[in-house]
């Protein structure tokens, strides 16, 4: 398996040609034609500099524009995709589907592609950070069935994924937020460099929205990207297809599927995930594999990211018991739960009990409430022992 992820700020000026010839699996050329699945928001932000730029180059597209958020990420999101693909006449060798999005219509497109004619070539350009770091640089698709999430999808990869941070800003801060979720989890797990990173400049360059305003922002903006995206990527090459279960990335993402569907639309993804880093957090405190003092720097690093550290869901009695039981049938009978160890290191537990799990809960309330009791109203009724 091949596939390119190819960094390029500006990808829709019209004097940038990698779109057009920097991936010789995707050649384009004046003439040629290609259908665009954008999300609705990217389109009425972007849309007029994206048509644009295929105007100057003489390439004629038709484009879809559709709302991509968790709420809409399901089946029917899925065949409207189809539908486009079908409508266009599409020639699966020679025109792959472009998707322009966050992660939720990169998902949706992905899906549909590996689907119609059993494999469509698609290219990805995400425009969300989560989507650069996280979604744009795997190869799973997926939409949500019932109360799972992602319980439907497939392992396609794009062809090529294009990175341009510039599409960040228009970026409201909290999705700003939602992407440095899933950095922090590679520098939790990954990486005390990436950590202290975030931690002297992860406020100034959530602000700058990774645009690079001064020489010190940019040269931050890219090493925390580019860290994240290479820790990433080293993770992912050698189980593409998760036939090793102990996955490292999968810190964040024990209980914060359950959590996230039980709280939508409340929590974006990466808060979710930011809920279960924190729960866990105190419980590696709990083992002894963290310290106190290390725990309230991950607070407080989360904290001033813009990221929750709490949410009342935690409290729903069996919760997140229900969310580990779900997560040992999807990694084959057992937990195989990454807990960090100090920051930037980690290991895999199989023996996580629910006492252990209600008495993390109580803990983190206590921490958190201890570390900034200015927002000790935040916090609604206990009741994790109901």
């Amino acid at each position: 398996m091949r596939y390119q992820v190819i960094q390029s700020d500006n990808l829709f000026s019209p004097d940038n040609r990698h779109l057009l010839d920097s991936s010789e699996d995707t050649p384009l050329r004046s003439g040629d034609r290609r259908l665009i699945i954008i999300d609705s928001n990217v389109d009425s932000h972007h849309g007029d500099r994206i048509r644009h730029y295929f105007d100057h180059h003489g390439v004629a597209v038709t484009i879809v524009p559709l709302r991509a958020d968790e709420l809409v990420k399901e089946w029917d999101s899925v065949s409207r995709v189809v539908d486009a693909m079908n409508e266009f006449t599409l020639d699966r060798r020679r025109e792959p589907v472009l998707a322009i999005g966050g992660g939720v219509l990169t998902d949706i497109v992905g899906f549909a592609a590996s689907l119609y004619r059993r494999g469509t070539p698609y290219v990805r350009i995400p425009t969300t950070l989560v989507g650069l770091v996280d979604a744009g640089v795997g190869i799973k698709t997926g939409v949500n069935y019932g109360a799972g999430k992602n319980r439907l999808g497939t392992y396609a990869p794009a062809t090529v994924t294009f990175l341009d941070r510039s599409f960040l800003r228009t970026l409201d801060l909290r999705h700003i937020s939602n992407g440095l979720a899933e950095i922090l989890k590679m520098a939790l797990i990954r990486s005390e460099d990436l950590f202290a990173l975030l931690e002297s400049h992860g406020t100034a360059v959530r602000a700058d929205r990774f645009q690079g305003s001064t020489g010190e922002l940019a040269g931050a903006g890219d090493a925390i990207i580019s860290e994240a995206i290479h820790l990433m990527l080293e993770e992912l090459h050698p189980n593409l297809w998760e036939s090793v279960l102990e996955r490292s990335v999968d810190y964040g993402h024990t209980f914060s599927p359950t959590i996230e569907m039980h709280t939508l639309p409340e929590l974006l993804h990466g808060e979710a995930v930011m809920i279960d880093m924190a729960v866990t957090t105190a419980l590696a405190t709990l083992r002894g594999d963290m310290s106190e003092k290390q725990a309230e720097r991950v607070y407080t690093v989360a904290s001033t990211l813009g990221l929750p550290l709490w949410n009342d869901a935690l409290a729903v009695p069996s919760l997140l018991k229900d969310a580990l039981q779900d997560t040992v049938r999807h990694r084959d009978g057992q937990q195989r739960l990454p807990l960090p160890l100090g920051i930037g290191r980690h290991h895999f537990v199989n023996d996580v009990t629910e006492t252990e799990l209600r008495e993390a809960v109580r803990l983190l309330r206590r921490q958190v409430q201890d570390l900034f009791p200015a927002h000790a109203d935040r916090f609604g009724p206990l009741q994790v022992d109901a």
